[in-house]
């Protein structure tokens, strides 16, 4: 495994999937959105100002301690994971945070990549600033109760096509309302599921020790929360990595203050939202499309989002009907009940921790830059936005075939078509069209000499030069057909070669990191796979890594 190249953002082809214009800017020219954020990436330092920020508003170490330790230890948390949750007891430790909703098997291979970041970052911030303390966080986003999005996976199957492999719970399709993700249970279909998985996967040393390992995190009976936890255990339990979620009694407590002010206070984020999108739509565009109000409810199993009325509130999709007076004290003495969208979610991250850096993705970069009167309205600071790595795997039998066909890596970050056009072009060494019809004209100016012979010799004879010249004529379009079809097979194995690469490279018009599950690789190339991803991820550089395996 090796870095072969580091593709400036700019280079890529903008996508609605994060890389974004707005993204683009904010890692090449910060300057042109500094006013939308608190801190520059790029000169990240703890000064002394923000750690004494952190430690006013992070009054509740020792309860994030417990409940830390709670929710670690249930899950088999290594030492390294109990040491660094301690640290956060201390005013002088602060917390690198990510987090993503629990994807199945950890989700999109970008989860792994914003994972790495976060544990180089907290590492380098360490030995830069000995007076501090800094550990790694992933935040569960489990209350989230869209199960279409964490219910399946990529990879590339037997035919070299990106497929999509889905877990089917018995209790999709009823139009049920989920509740928090995190907390269902896998059935017995999730049998199924690797069922699915085993047909799909090539065939490789790796794949029966790998298959026993995902079906020891995921089996039946355990919840999306704790698969996803034992899984990520797997990559990273030497690293300290800490795993919280906000789905808790004692957390929702410490909430509720933000709680009651939304509800009391309504529409203000949102108006503050929408002051901020405004400035920043002059030249980019707005991420989160807000809300009246920002919180959902827990109602009956499902989260239900909260919509105001003139006198009330409704829970969207019921007839359930909340006077606000009971909504301020739901908010006071039943926390629990309630869940924070995107928009306050950041908040209640913050709130919780002391987070001194939040590694984003492109998408969340984007909805950050309209937060930060949020974070002043509720007394916080926002945190460092630090991108996280990016990266595309490229196998070692790639490159032979790019180099063959005289193809750039960047071309595939794009239209496959123009990539098809190209190789054709080259392996086309004779344009049969071409040739065909230079034939044709020479048999016609040919029987046109032959007709000045024959009408001197026999005029009786022109019919049977026209029958000869429509025979040879029929038998050049017989014969073109064949050397089509000949032509073709020719370049079906040079397709089918470049067709591999960028099912590979960009599946589904999209990045790799996006589409493609990290099983995929591992089956390849063994289940320490991560372990050596970790070595080779930069995450300074702030370009896209391409990683030859």
């Amino acid at each position: 495994m090796e870095t072969t190249a580091l593709i400036n953002i700019s280079e890529l082809p903008k996508t609605e999937s994060g890389l974004t214009r707005l993204y683009q800017d904010y890692i090449n020219d910060f300057d042109k959105l500094k006013s939308f954020y608190q801190f520059d990436f790029r000169n990240i330092k703890c000064d002394e100002s923000f750690a004494t920020h952190l430690n006013q508003r992070c009054k509740h170490r020792q309860l994030l301690v417990d409940v830390l330790l709670e929710q670690n230890l249930s899950a088999g948390a290594s030492q390294a994971t109990v040491d660094n949750i301690k640290l956060l007891g201390d005013e002088n430790t602060f917390a690198i945070v990510t987090g993503q909703q629990v994807g199945l098997l950890t989700g999109p291979v970008y989860t792994i990549y914003k994972t790495i970041t976060a544990i180089k970052l907290a590492r380098e911030l360490n030995s830069q600033n000995p007076q501090f303390k800094f550990v790694s966080v992933f935040w569960l986003e489990g209350e989230d109760h869209d199960f279409d999005e964490v219910n399946k996976i990529g990879i590339i199957n037997h035919d070299q096509i990106l497929q999509v492999v889905e877990y089917l719970s018995s209790i999709k399709g009823t139009g049920k309302n989920f509740g928090p993700v995190g907390e269902v249970a896998f059935d017995q279909n999730i049998d199924l599921f690797f069922e699915a998985i085993k047909n799909n996967i090539g065939n490789s040393e790796f794949k029966t020790p790998l298959l026993e390992l995902l079906q020891r995190c995921y089996k039946p009976g355990s919840s999306f929360n704790q698969a996803f936890i034992a899984m990520m255990h797997y990559f990273f339990q030497d690293d300290g990595l800490i795993f919280i979620s906000s789905h808790n009694k004692q957390f929702k407590q410490l909430l509720s203050p933000i709680f009651q002010k939304e509800i009391a206070e309504f529409p203000k984020v949102s108006q503050l939202i929408i002051q901020q999108s405004a400035e920043l739509e002059e030249k980019y565009h707005a991420q989160i499309k807000t809300k009246a109000l920002n919180l959902f409810y827990f109602f009956k199993n499902g989260r239900y989002f909260i919509e105001p009325r003139e006198t009330d509130f409704s829970l969207k999709g019921t007839r359930h009907f909340i006077s606000k007076d009971d909504m301020i004290k739901i908010a006071t003495d039943y926390p629990e009940l309630l869940s924070p969208n995107v928009a306050l979610r950041p908040i209640c991250q913050d709130l919780l921790l002391p987070t001194f850096a939040y590694v984003a993705g492109p998408s969340e970069v984007a909805y950050f830059a309209q937060l930060k009167k949020v974070y002043q309205y509720f007394g916080l600071t926002m945190p460092v936005i630090y991108p996280r790595a990016s990266v595309t795997i490229i196998e070692d039998k790639f490159e032979r075939v790019m180099d063959k066909y005289q193809l750039d890596l960047i071309e595939f970050f794009g239209n496959p078509d123009k990539i098809n056009s190209k190789v054709i072009d080259i392996v086309s060494e004779v344009n049969i069209d071409e040739m065909f019809q230079e034939a044709s004209q020479k048999i016609n100016d040919l029987t046109n000499e032959m007709k000045f012979g024959l009408n001197y010799i026999d005029p009786t004879l022109l019919g049977a030069l026209q029958n000869t010249k429509d025979k040879i004529e029929q038998q050049l379009i017989v014969l073109k057909g064949k050397v089509s079809e000949a032509h073709s097979r020719k370049h079906d194995t040079a397709l089918k070669q470049v067709s591999k690469i960028t099912n590979s490279i960009f599946p589904n018009r999209n990045f790799q990191e996006r589409e493609l599950n990290i099983i995929h690789f591992m089956n390849k190339h063994g289940l320490d796979f991560v372990k050596s991803l970790k070595s080779e991820v930069v995450i300074d550089q702030f370009k896209h890594q391409i990683i030859k395996v």
